[in-house]
């Protein structure tokens, strides 16, 4: 583990993420949210819309169409800067948000399939340079300093069934392949004054790594309420199943002179148990206001973690994980002129850290943004549309002297939304 997070020199790179909170425990975790609600602070858990694919709350998929196929892909630009005390750096990145497919297969029941990331890991910074000794030959000062350098994450890619069970009533069930990387890399560098590297001290580098395959279950329930003839109340719920995830991890302790050591810590990761509660109120086809409140068991999870003679699961270094998300969506006319039907979001959420650093909180997240659902073509019956949004995200910690960062997030998406299912009939 990482000693501290004061005073570090950080350098820009492209990756799914540049953070250098990245370091610990499984990575930064991915906004989950679609291209429909992602503006709207990533609200879902309540909202039924026939017309979308809402991952957020599997039992969702029983509202989709009978007649449309949907396809929904999403991307992301990241544009931002890391600042801590006096040196700040810009970053940018560009990713894949999600790529889903849904579709009517029975009466009542509703298909997803599709793939999001879970976690992410990318970031490379140095410690700054403390001197360590005076080298007597040359009486210049020997410095140290240590290079952290990681990548990987985990990706999802799921099957997911929505039921309605009776009446209003609707259960659904996401299953996930999960697979993915953990790579952190430690390397010391010895400098001296006048000469550069220097040879009087040999390095030790560390490799910590992991190849991860699990599998994850979410499960979900909505339930609407018909308040008036134009307005609807949806209530929702999610939860998901937490277990051990059944892969090494080794950590290859090597030196300049060729000795190597090598710990492995025998299935060191967890998922966490979680579930969330959610509302939604629609007035007729034009406003959609939402809420959600989730909560992550992260307490329970361990992680591996390096001792005087070991490699070993650890518990204590995640925090019990909240997020709150609320969000609306306004359209002035669905069946009116173009402007019209334009869909306009807004939204907001934060969460608290599910991470420890040095026995002090990690980062929260509070992300605000606004966005619109602009249709393909100007035809009134058309249901496609290309999602834009801008967000702005800050992450940073309670805890004096860690990085605080600040995120310009520029997302992208299309729905695809027609019917591929319509019997003609032949007069």
């Amino acid at each position: 583990m990482l000693a501290c997070l004061s005073v570090v020199t950080m350098q820009a790179q492209i990756s799914s993420t540049n953070s250098t909170y990245s370091r610990f425990g499984l990575g930064l975790l991915n906004d989950q949210s679609n291209g429909f609600n992602k503006t709207m602070g990533g609200a879902g858990l309540g909202v039924r819309i026939g017309n979308r694919i809402n991952t957020v709350n599997p039992a969702s998929y029983s509202a989709i169409d009978s007649l449309s196929l949907i396809l929904d892909v999403g991307m992301r630009g990241t544009f931002g800067q890391m600042k801590q005390g006096s040196t700040k750096v810009g970053v940018q990145n560009a990713s894949i948000d999600y790529v889903h497919a849904g579709m009517h297969i029975a009466k009542r029941l509703g298909l997803a399939i599709g793939f999001m990331p879970y976690t992410s890991i990318g970031y490379e910074f140095s410690s700054p340079e403390s001197p360590v000794a005076i080298n007597p030959n040359t009486t210049q000062t020997i410095t140290t300093s240590n290079r952290y350098e990681g990548s990987g994450g985990l990706n999802q890619a799921y099957i997911g069934l929505g039921w309605k069970v009776y009446r209003g009533l609707s259960v659904g069930a996401n299953l996930s392949f999960m697979w993915g990387k953990y790579n952190h890399s430690l390397m010391p560098d010895f400098r001296e004054d006048g000469v550069g590297s220097s040879t009087a001290y040999s390095s030790t580098i560390k490799d910590y790594s992991a190849l991860l395959k699990t599998y994850k279950i979410d499960l979900g329930v909505q339930y609407p309420v018909r308040l008036s003839p134009q307005d609807w109340l949806n209530l929702g719920a999610s939860v998901s199943i937490g277990h051990k995830i059944a892969q090494d991890a080794s950590l290859l302790i090597y030196t300049e002179k060729g000795d190597t050591t090598k710990y492995t810590a025998s299935s060191p990761f967890d998922l966490p148990y979680s579930f969330g509660f959610g509302v939604s109120w629609q007035h007729k086809n034009t406003l959609l206001v939402a809420a959600d409140a989730h909560y992550e068991r992260w307490s329970d999870c361990r992680m591996p973690i390096e001792t005087e003679s070991a490699f070993v699961p650890m518990k204590g270094y995640y925090k019990d994980r909240t997020k709150i998300a609320v969000g609306t969506q306004w359209t002035p006319d669905p069946f009116g002129k173009y402007w019209e039907r334009i869909q306009y979001r807004a939204g907001v959420n934060f969460s608290t850290p599910y991470l420890k650093v040095n026995n002090h909180n990690g980062p929260y997240e509070l992300r605000m943004g606004v966005g619109a659902g602009l249709p393909i073509t100007n035809k009134i019956n058309n249901r496609s549309v290309v999602n834009v949004g801008v967000q702005w995200m800050r992450r940073a910690s309670t805890a004096s002297g860690m990085i605080t960062e600040d995120y310009l997030l520029l997302n992208l998406g299309v729905t695809f939304n027609e019917r591929w299912f319509v019997k003609y009939k032949i007069n």
